[in-house]
């Protein structure tokens, strides 16, 4: 399969395209940093905004599914005291809502995202101490994620929602999935989250759905 991952040059982009390349499929990551990525068969890297109407209307044609995995990788603390310095602030949301009508044209029905547990669906049922962190440290991030959720449900694309708790950098595939908000340990493995996108996008299951993954 065709499949485009934006975001591709964070952990958990870069986490994704080795799923998805080491399953066999082709893959086009697309970021601004996309030529930072190592060269591999079966990967071609395009730098560009994934916010950008004209790229996505270049890349997405000729793409089986797209996994969305992006997010702000400046330091948490900086980013809530000074603002993101290089990533806008509403980038899950804008990028999401442009991918929408670019897919809608270019007749690719399949989109996973990658979100953030306690936000929609699962929003109930985070700790104190959990709802205390976002309102402290990622409000912005949190509210953009709420945008990019909404938007996603609201259209007619097979979507579906990947909530992962607190990401880590283990080698550890192992993971546990749910969706009715269920979790293990509450963190997960980038490699685990890895392997649920490409689980997804091999068997078309889950649509309309928010999956939480835990380790």
């Amino acid at each position: 399969m065709n499949i485009l991952v934006i975001g591709a040059s964070g952990g958990s982009g870069r986490a994704v395209c080795d799923a998805l390349l080491e399953r066999g499929h082709r893959v086009t990551a697309l970021a601004r940093g996309a030529s930072s990525l190592t060269a591999r068969p079966g990967l071609e890297r395009v730098d560009g905004d994934a916010t950008d109407r004209a790229t996505l209307d270049r890349v997405l044609p000729g793409h089986d599914a797209v996994v969305v995995t992006l997010g702000i990788a400046e330091p948490t603390l900086r980013v809530r005291l000074r603002g993101a310095q290089g990533t806008p602030d509403d980038v899950r949301s804008r990028a999401t809502t442009e991918l929408i009508r670019a897919a809608r044209e270019a007749g690719v029905r399949r989109v996973i995202v990658q979100s953030s547990y306690g936000v929609g669906a699962t929003r109930d049922l985070l700790g104190f101490f959990d709802r205390v962190l976002f309102a402290l440290m990622i409000k912005p991030q949190i509210f953009d994620t709420e945008l990019q959720e909404m938007a996603l449900r609201g259209s007619e694309l097979d979507w579906t929602i990947v909530q992962p708790v607190y990401l880590t950098d283990d080698d550890s595939p192992a993971h546990f999935v749910s969706t009715d908000g269920r979790t293990r340990v509450r963190k997960v493995a980038r490699r685990g989250v890895a392997e649920v996108h490409a689980d997804l996008v091999e068997q078309r299951t889950m649509i309309g759905e928010t999956v939480s993954v835990s380790g």
